[in-house]
């Protein structure tokens, strides 16, 4: 594992010299996977970047936990665009205990589909965890959102360690681990190296990295130029360095905070796979765009079968 010290000396590279070291990291299969927003909203945590908290007056759109039927079909549709595996995702800070197996339904009738089922649904117990493993779930999605040291400026609802908490139980039970970040809240540079030796020690099988969206009426809708494209490249850059064995997944925030040219760099040169379609509150390129971008730059996608 590398040391903060020459972490740091990397990221300060001149960025090609940079890209080129991250490339020989990276293998010519590209993978997309989508999300389903199965439940919007009304979030009790304060989450300082988030539209969907209860604590902000963002104005989105909220809907309780969507049939198991709707969220096939919408599965169904992602894997016809190109679609590796389709995640679950609701709100709130754990699992409503009343929607639960209706969330477990939901993972064995995609299974049942062929289609590879992730969630992302929040902290988990143990007996949570251990239900998640028995139905089949392939893989579980788990934020660590920001590194240690910045977490209490993001969020005092919960905290670091119940997000590493989660991350070790889905482990301890077998289930692929998605944990990732999101980068231009206000963090340094030394806290982005830092966020990749986190993840590291994690050693998740994919890391999505999401870039700040600033949300109107959240306490960072001003963070627009918290981070720049330059030093998005190189934290995917560093990313892919230090955790060669993880897909690193481009997430949230490349459509509106990436030029078309950076974002094929990014493709190109430090990420395995990304989230096609429209993400929770924001929205993103069409799968065919992406496609073309894949195709373009030589890399090859892998679809779900």
């Amino acid at each position: 594992m590398y040391t903060k010290e020459e972490l740091l000396n990397l990221y300060n590279l001149d960025l090609d010299t940079l890209l080129n070291e991250a490339k020989k990291y990276l293998k010519d299969k590209f993978e997309f996977c989508s999300i389903i927003s199965a439940r919007t909203g009304k979030c009790s945590q304060n989450c300082k970047y988030c539209a969907q908290s209860s604590h902000y007056n963002t104005n989105i759109e909220t809907n309780p936990l969507l049939s198991v039927k709707t969220v096939v079909d919408v599965a169904k549709d992602s894997v016809k665009n190109g679609a590796d595996r389709v995640a679950i995702v609701t709100s709130g800070k754990t699992p409503d205990e009343s929607d639960f197996d209706t969330m477990l339904e939901m993972i064995k009738a995609l299974n049942n589909e062929g289609i590879k089922s992730c969630a992302s649904i929040g902290i988990l117990n143990e007996e949570q965890a251990k239900q998640l493993a028995e139905v089949g779930l392939v893989r579980f999605h788990h934020n660590i959102n920001t590194c240690k040291s910045y977490h209490p400026e993001i969020c005092t609802t919960h905290t670091y360690e119940d997000r590493i908490n989660t991350v070790n139980l889905v482990k301890k039970y077998g289930i692929e681990l998605c944990c990732g970040v999101i980068i231009g809240m206000g963090e340094t540079v030394e806290q982005r190296i830092e966020m990749a030796l986190e993840l590291a020690e994690i050693n998740p099988d994919s890391i999505p990295v999401n870039i700040l969206t600033p949300i109107k009426n959240t306490p960072f809708e001003n963070y627009g130029d918290k981070i720049d494209e330059e030093n998005v490249l190189r934290t995917l850059a560093i990313f892919k360095i230090a955790c060669p064995n993880s897909s690193i997944r481009l997430a949230g925030g490349k459509k509106a905070r990436l030029s078309e040219n950076n974002i094929e760099k990014a493709f190109k040169y430090c990420v395995d796979s990304t989230i096609v379609g429209n993400y929770l509150t924001t929205t993103g390129f069409s799968p065919k765009d992406d496609e073309e971008l894949i195709n373009k730059i030589g890399r090859k996608l892998v679809k779900c079968h």
